[in-house]
């Protein structure tokens, strides 16, 4: 295995919605490449990328899987990210590492929901992009249209077809290349091999209309190259391709290539364009960190010569090989058998071997240079998001942005006596997947598994069985309900207990009253004259302070209660800290019965972006669901909700909401407050409550 030159480097990541072909497209290119003796297909497990059992089972990419590759001299690391709305968080992940993305378009359908948001990655990471119209062989695809779906959906973007279709649907047979005016007419076999034809002439009209808007806008990206062409003059073709290549690393342009991946038609052309055009990862010129021991912004250069720094981006774990890091290394080189620093956790790591990867083939590796992804296996405390780097240089890189949880279940283990070996399983499935959470509900005693969607939660489950021989079941959570008083009581509580020889006694007289919502409990001592002495005050506090974790509407914890001690008695011999906590706990409930009770809910704050179209839709269920709505406003196309909506009417939000919109609409949320829950709900939530009770006996 040898070391390449950043030059000769290409990290290229396939994004797309989910079934557009990223995988089919990255499995021809191992085709193409020789590290594979077939197409590999994700419907009949023989995909390399998609390997997982998961995978397989559902047809889709889960986890993004990392494959190199050389081709004509350069080395390509390419990235097969996942589409689903529920996975597609990693694909997020893999666009920091890439330097360039190819958003995958289904000829058929054109732009969807996630084409959007992987577009809104690239965006965010100002990665330079390349459209591949993909399926151009099935029934209803159509190129043309999907170009006019990109221009309509990404408003002001250059999309510039660098080919065009020979032949359409069944009859789609090869492509049209543009910059050299021949058309790559593909072999029946699938192979990818082809044969450079001349334009027929049924096609020459289209041809040279696509051609001459391409060299437009490439001149356009040189005024001295544009006047040239404006006055005629011949442009040499290594010139239109230094505008091109220019225009599309700084964002200008946005090329279109097109093909079929399943036939094999349209991808060695991709490759080729790919190692033309697309940027290395030197492109950039410097990265951005901080110092790891100010704190403050520095810029280091991506360069061999400067001090090695990596940034993990993925971790897989597994119960055999243990843990990988993936890496992409910023600068300097990697070498095995070296230390480094972990600056994000500021701890020394020794690296081992370093390997390449080819799906879930493991290629060992002499480095890692500068540019290049990398991957070692069984750091000690390395996680995604780190940085490692060389200690006498510590810097460190922004770790990922991880989207709020959508969707939780109470979860527990089918066998008795697995919590251990769960909650040590579900940490190494947290390692590599960020977007999991996993804690316990203090209130509802309950463990609560959160994720990005129904699916993600279900695959969680399996990953479990399989890799860790842990069976759950999954329950939707109890929502975590207070009580609370909205009157003011007072009442005795008195404990006394004769039964031979020491007794019990304990006697306090309690006032309660409504605290401001929020407050919590505030405990005060107006006992005067020694009518209870000072070392039995904290047993009545406590009493008090057990007493209000079951209230007695349906046993929810009590909160928002000043209690005020003010009288009481002892016995010299028969009082106890005991005696007085037992006192204190019926004197509470007491009065807890005379201050009218009522129910509290948890209200979460949203913010919900739907589609302007979608907007009266979703305002009208938020209502349904006793949701306030604070307010309403216009952000692109899109608008903003925001709204107070009690916990216990979201439980299942995120289908809903997808439903609704057709995939489009997205929402956080985050606890604000408690509230009263009306009468009529609080007694069927009483009602049940008791049912519960009334079972556990």
């Amino acid at each position: 295995m040898k070391r390449y030159e950043p030059e000769l480097i290409r990290n290229v990541g396939l994004f797309s919605h989910g079934g557009d072909g990223k995988t089919s497209i990255a499995e021809a290119m191992l085709f193409l490449a020789g590290e594979n003796s077939r197409l590999g297909r994700v419907d009949d497990g023989t995909s390399i990328m998609d390997f997982e059992p998961e995978e397989i089972e559902r047809k889709i990419t889960i986890s993004s899987s990392l494959a190199f590759f050389e081709w004509k001299k350069h080395k390509i690391n390419l990235l097969d990210t996942p589409g689903d709305d529920n996975f597609i968080s990693d694909a997020r992940l893999c666009m920091r590492v890439v330097d360039c993305a190819v958003i995958v378009v289904s000829g058929i359908d054109g732009v969807k929901v996630q084409t959007e948001k992987v577009w809104q990655f690239a965006k965010e990471n100002k990665n330079p992009i390349l459209v591949f119209v993909n399926k151009l062989d099935r029934e209803r695809s159509d190129f043309f249209r999907t170009l006019t779906s990109l221009k309509v959906s990404f408003e002001g973007t250059n999309f510039l077809p660098v080919q065009i279709p020979y032949g359409s649907e069944d009859n789609f047979k090869g492509v049209v290349d543009l910059l050299s005016g021949k058309v790559l007419l593909y072999k029946e076999d699938a192979s990818g091999f082809f044969e450079e034809i001349d334009v027929p002439d049924d096609l020459k009209e289209t041809y040279e209309s696509y051609r001459e808007r391409l060299m437009e806008s490439i001149v356009e990206m040189d005024d001295e190259i544009m006047e040239k062409y404006l006055s005629g003059e011949e442009i040499e073709s290594s010139k239109i391709g230094e505008c091109l290549k220019n225009g599309i690393w700084e964002g200008k342009i946005v090329p279109v290539l097109c093909g079929s991946a399943i036939r094999n038609i349209g991808i060695s052309s991709l490759l080729d364009f790919i190692i033309k055009f697309c940027p290395p990862p030197t492109f950039r010129k410097e990265v951005e960190g901080y110092d790891a021991k100010t704190g403050a912004k520095v810029k280091r250069l991506i360069s061999p010569q400067e001090p090695f720094s990596a940034y993990v981006f993925k971790t897989i774990s597994d119960p055999f090989t243990g843990r990988l890091s993936l890496f992409k290394v910023y600068s300097g080189e990697l070498y095995p058998d070296v230390t480094v620093l972990n600056s994000t956790k500021d701890e020394k790591e020794k690296i081992g071997q370093i390997f390449f990867l080819v799906g879930k083939k493991q290629k060992p590796a002499p480095c890692a240079g500068t540019g290049d992804i990398g991957v070692v296996a069984k750091l000690k405390n390395v996680g995604t998001g780190d940085t490692l780097c060389d200690e006498k240089y510590p810097i460190k890189y922004e770790g990922p942005k991880v989207p709020p949880a959508l969707i939780s279940f109470s979860l527990r283990p089918k066998t008795k006596g697995d919590e251990d070996k769960l909650n040590a399983s579900l940490a190494k499935l947290m390692e590599e997947d960020l977007t999991i959470r996993y804690a316990r509900d203090e209130q509802t005693k309950e463990f609560i598994l959160s994720g990005m969607g129904q699916v993600h939660i279900e695959v969680v489950v399996e990953k479990l069985k399989r890799k860790f021989g842990v069976e759950v079941e999954l329950k939707e959570p109890k929502v975590p309900y207070k009580e609370t008083i909205k009157g003011t009581a007072k009442a005795q509580g008195k404990y006394k207990r004769q039964s031979g020889g020491r007794g019990q006694y304990g006697d306090t007289w309690l006032e309660i009253s409504p605290l401001p919502r929020g407050e919590g409990f505030v405990f005060e001592d107006k006992i005067v004259g020694g009518v209870i002495p000072k070392q039995y005050i904290p047993a009545v506090e406590k009493g008090v302070i057990e007493a209000m974790q079951h209230g007695i509407l349906a046993g929810y914890p009590v909160t928002d209660v000043k209690v005020t001690l003010y009288d009481g008695s002892y016995h010299e011999v028969d009082s106890s800290e005991m005696a007085f906590k037992i006192a204190a706990s019926m004197g509470f409930k007491k009065c807890m019965e005379m201050a009218n009770p009522v129910l509290l809910e948890p209200i979460m704050k949203m913010e919900i972006i739907v589609p302007e179209e979608n907007l009266g839709d979703v305002m009208g269920d938020l209502n349904s669901r006793r949701g306030k709505i604070l307010g309403v406003e216009a952000k692109g196309n899109n608008q903003v909700i925001r709204a107070y909506v009690p916990m216990a009417e979201i439980l299942r939000y995120a289908p809903d909401l997808r439903s609704m919109t057709g995939g489009r609409g997205t929402f956080t949320m985050e606890f604000s407050h408690y509230e009263e829950v009306p009468q009529n709900i609080a007694q069927k939530i009483i009602e049940q409550a008791k049912r519960e009770k009334e079972q556990e006996k």
